[in-house]
């Protein structure tokens, strides 16, 4: 048997027995292994590099043999290879394909020896060079620029853009630090190198999006990072891939603003609700991983149960209530006050806490009807008794019309001052006689509890009690005749 083909079998099969090397010395014969690869060609001349007589760069192979301590490798062709076992994370089986970097070609072996991609160069040096390859050094310093390195014998440049996937404003805390990084640029002559550590980072993060992608479904809740924070949502690492969380899969509450949810930095569980396996795009949600507060609703929230609501939102029909977190209401105009207003605004406004009762509820279509008035009960019930005609009491103009002033005699209950009853001189206008949320004394002048109004009387508020009720006048609630009035502008019709 020739050397080369005892070379061959230490090498790359050394579990073979004799009758194996029969049949390789037959299946041989007397081409050599030189020839068989086709490393049989003129040798490199003195002067001439190894880029003339190997090209050089990344380059696909198939693993074709694995020995005790080196990989063999079929470079397409004639070409063949040798990698040292060393360089895998996990061991490789025959038949595999792979990239490598071709170092150089060692004429006294025949073979290309070859650096797998992403491992790290133990052997490196000026004429080993090549872009794409890793290698291993020390942060010796920094400049303006970025970080120097020293790399076995060899003096490098990292770019401050490519220490890390975000910008460090500081990057002298990476001094002293030993790391990993790919050759991206150099000048054997000038003795430049310029490395990345980005570039590698950027590739583990794709093998690890890959390989989560891989093991992501619907319907899975992960625990995340928060890494930013925008108007429409924010995005969540959970591991190694970012998804969107949408506002409207923040909270079963109404959010304006993202950040009043989450912040950046925050670990959150969000349930993955959608997958696209083209673009790679994920889809979070934050309620959907959490409990629905309508589900025991009905048990909770029982029609006629009184609780103080947050309101939440102000529409031309009334406003939304919550009752807690996820739980909304609406609180119907006609159920805020038992007087007639023009819009909700008039008496609530957002973030206002109000005492409410349930009057409706529909789990299923997840629906809760709110009342304010009937929280406390008909103010109007005994209120001539409370009220009695003629009689003095005090009250807080609510609001101020054209017509004339309505004052709250107490929660529920206003009554309406006429223009004509505010001074007892000519009033143009209400509000220059009262404004808003001032306190004023009133004399009752007529209660209709089946209308539901008052009568008011500023002016008449300090004229002795017989001066304004003779003798024998009928009960308040009662009266026997009135005298006809001329019709007012405006307000009741006295």
């Amino acid at each position: 048997m020739s050397p080369d083909k005892d070379q061959y079998k230490a090498k790359f099969r050394p579990d073979s027995d004799s009758a194996l090397d029969s049949e390789l010395n037959a299946a041989l014969g007397d081409l050599s292994l030189e020839k068989l690869y086709g490393f049989d060609k003129p040798q490199a001349k003195p002067g001439e590099s190894t880029e003339q007589l190997a090209a050089k760069g990344l380059r696909r192979g198939k693993i074709v043999s694995i020995g005790k301590d080196d990989v063999f490798v079929d470079m397409g062709g004639k070409s063949q290879g040798i990698a040292s076992l060393m360089q895998f994370e996990n061991p490789p089986t025959v038949g595999e394909e792979m990239e490598f970097h071709v170092a150089r070609y060692d004429p006294r072996e025949g073979l290309l020896i070859l650096t797998l991609r992403g491992a790290v160069a133990t052997n490196v040096s000026w004429d080993s060079l090549e872009i794409g390859q890793i290698v291993e050094g020390t942060v010796t310093g920094m400049n303006k620029g970025g970080l120097e390195l020293q790399i076995k014998n060899m003096r490098a440049f990292m770019p401050a853009g490519q220490v890390d996937l975000v910008f460090q404003k500081d990057i002298s805390t990476f001094i002293g630090q030993r790391m990993m990084a790919e050759v991206t640029q150099f000048d054997r002559e000038k003795r430049n190198l310029i490395v990345s550590r980005r570039n590698i980072l950027e590739r583990e993060k794709e093998e690890a999006r890959q390989k989560m992608l891989a093991e992501l479904t619907e319907g899975q809740v992960r625990r995340g990072s928060v890494t930013s924070v925008m108007d429409y949502g924010a995005f969540v690492d959970i591991g190694g891939v970012d998804g969107l969380l949408h506002i409207s899969e923040m909270s079963h509450r109404r959010v304006r603003n993202p950040a009043e949810v989450v912040k950046v930095g925050d670990v959150v569980d969000v349930m993955v609700v959608k997958i696209d396996q083209e673009t790679g795009k994920i889809g979070l949600s934050l309620k959907q991983a959490m409990a629905d507060p309508w589900t025991d609703a009905a048990t909770k929230y029982p029609v006629g149960t009184v609780l103080t609501g947050r309101v939440a939102k102000v529409e031309g029909f009334g406003a939304f209530l919550e009752a807690e977190e996820g739980l909304e209401g609406l609180l119907p105009v006609s159920e805020i006050s038992w007087q007639r207003i023009k819009h909700p605004a008039d008496v609530v406004k957002e973030g206002d806490t109000v005492k409410v009762v349930v009057i409706s509820l529909d789990p299923v279509a997840r629906r809760m009807t709110f009342s304010i008035k009937q929280a406390g009960g008909d103010p109007w019930a005994g209120a001539a008794d409370r009220f009695p005609l003629h009689s003095v009491v005090n009250g807080k103009i609510t609001r101020v019309a054209e017509f004339g002033a309505f004052v709250e005699l107490e929660p529920g209950l206003e009554g309406l001052v006429h223009v004509s009853e505010l001074a007892a001189h000519r009033v143009k206008t209400p509000g220059d006689v009262v404004k808003s949320g001032q306190e004023v004394r009133v004399r009752v002048l007529e209660l209709d509890k089946e209308k539901r109004r008052i009568a008011l009387s500023i002016r008449r508020a300090e004229e002795p009690a017989a001066a304004t009720a003779p003798a024998g006048a009928p009960a308040a609630t009662e009266p026997a005749k009135k005298k006809k009035r001329p019709q007012l502008r405006g307000g009741l019709d006295l």
